[in-house]
Formats: structure tokens, sequence, C-alpha cells
């Protein structure tokens, strides 16, 4: 199937698990091609969401359109364009990497054996693992395994493809390598990035949403989110002990140890009091910001300009 330039739409989306956790509620989004952030942290709802669009699991009510392909209703027709890279995933150990990708290829519909020959070998190189296609798949590393699934999950020439927390325990280089295999994949496709880390969405992410108890707190353009809080966000060093009576008096956002004392961020349109100084905003700043109720929620596709404060 030709790529076509399709976006994602998700209205209203809810989920409660039968052990009562409500695991998404009311979740709104608008998503165009290319690399969108989902941010949150553990347990707010992303897996949940990541799930329900990959067709493993129905909403309790809400609708989700990838195009004019409804998610829930059309799941066959979804799952011919997805490509879904799980948290976690097994793999046949003993299996080389060319062996195990000509056998997805094979149950993703490719059966004509030259197309897939051409196709598997354009994925292994496009994913940095064509010197390694001979190798068994149990002695690859975090970072290859993770490569290897998105050569896996890019067969079929997906519309929407779904990545969920993929940097995680990789190793610095590992994860640079495979930020830079994401970044070139969002031409045309919808890529959902979902992710707790700040710095995968900063660096990859042209939009991006911030989730948390399965709610969607802000939706925006990084640069844009992190501009609206310019003159905003104020840094001190501090001892450890003042930290309690500079929350009871200030909105603090962060709190972290650098050389032994704690460097506070508070958000306030003024200058908060002697000893602090502006901080230039960035990402980080504007999640925490979101965490703790200075972004109120937005409806989505907001404007900077109209992000209420």
């Amino acid at each position: 199937m030709e790529n076509q330039h399709v976006g994602l739409t998700i209205r209203k989306v809810s989920k409660r698990y039968a052990n009562g956790v409500q695991a998404l509620h009311n979740v709104s989004l608008d998503i165009a091609p290319g690399m969108f952030g989902l941010l949150g942290p553990n347990g707010a709802g992303k897996s949940t969401l990541m799930r329900t669009l990959a067709t493993l699991q129905e909403p309790d009510e809400g609708q989700l359109l990838l195009g004019d392909l409804d998610v829930v209703n059309q799941k066959e027709a979804v799952r011919q364009t997805l490509g879904y890279l799980p948290q976690e995933f097994g793999v046949y150990p003993k299996a080389s990497a060319e062996e195990l990708l000509d056998y997805f290829a094979v149950l993703k519909g490719i059966t004509n054996r030259a197309v897939r020959k051409e196709t598997t070998a354009a994925l292994l190189r496009q994913t940095n693992l064509w010197d390694k296609r001979k190798q068994k798949l149990g002695s690859f590393s975090g970072g290859m395994k993770q490569r290897f699934g998105v050569a896996v999950a890019l067969l079929g020439n997906p519309r929407l493809l779904i990545v969920d927390e993929p940097t995680a325990g990789l190793d610095p280089a590992e994860r640079v390598r495979f930020l830079n295999l994401l970044s070139e994949l969002g031409e045309n496709s919808v890529v959902i990035l979902s992710t707790h880390i700040v710095e995968d969405v900063a660096e990859l992410c042209t939009n991006m949403a911030i989730i948390n108890q399965g709610q969607i707190l802000l939706e925006a353009q990084p640069l844009e989110a992190v501009a609206s809080l310019q003159g905003r966000i104020w840094r001190k060093l501090t001892d450890k002990r003042a930290l309690p009576a500079l929350e009871q008096e200030h909105r603090v956002i962060s709190a972290k140890l650098l050389s032994g004392r704690t460097l506070v961020h508070v958000y306030s349109p003024d200058r908060p009091g002697i000893g602090f100084e502006p901080a230039e905003p960035n990402l980080q700043d504007v999640y925490f910001s979101a965490m703790t109720g200075c972004f109120s929620p937005v409806s989505p596709q907001p404007k900077a300009e109209g992000v209420a404060l």
C-alpha cells in the first residue's frame, strides 16, 4: 500500500480496567503525519492508549480513526497498515535476524520470494543491521534488538507506527543510534513515540502531548510550549532543608541535586523573591509545569498564545 498523508483522530476515548483503574479518561488528540511524542510517567495511561491504537484492546467509549479507517470496528484493515514496537517483545534467540525478519514478512503477506528478499535487505540496511544479519538474535544487545523490532514494525510500509518506551534500558550510544533511526521515519507516516523520557521528545518530535492519570494535560508543539514559559521559570540553589519552606511559598515545579545542594525551579510570572534568577525554560520545565498544574488542561491543537498558564 502506498503511504498517504493520513492523520490519526482520537475522540473522547476512555478505558477502565476490571480492577477499577481508570487508565484513560476522555482522551482526545489530533495527530498529523510526523513524529508525535506522548510523554508521561509510568502508569499514566500511555501503554493503554498504544495497545488500543494497535487494536490489541478496545476502549469502553470513544472513537479512533486512522484516516477513514475506524480502529475499533475495522481492526483487520488497520492491522494491514500498522507497525507496532511494544515496550517488551520476544525474539527467537536461535534464529538469525535475516531468518526471523523473512518469517515476519511472510506473516505480513509478502509472499513473493524476490520481493521479500529485497524488502528484508532494505530494512536490515535501514536499521543498520545488515552486517549482523547472519547473527543469532540471542546475541544481540538491547539496542540491536530494538532496531530489529523497528525493522519488523516497518514491514508493509505502515501508515501508523507505534513505538512504546523504546529507549528505556539502552546505553547512551545505543539510544542515539535508535533515535537517529526513528527521526528518519516520520515523513509520510504517523509515528507515535510513547515515553517517560523528556529528552526523547525534545530531540525528535514536532508535536507532543503530556498525559497523566489517563488525562491529557497539554497538547502542543514542544518549541511553542517552551517559548510560552519564557520569563516564568526561576531557579535558586538552596539547601535541602529549605525545600519544604520554598514549596509552601512558591510553585516549585522541580528540585534536583547539584554539587551537593538542591537546585529548585519555580514557576512564577514575576520574580519570586531574593536569590532567584531567571532560568531559560526547556521541555523538562514544560513537563513539570503541566504535571504540577501550572499549565491548565487544554483542548486539542492549542496555539502557544492560547495556552492557559
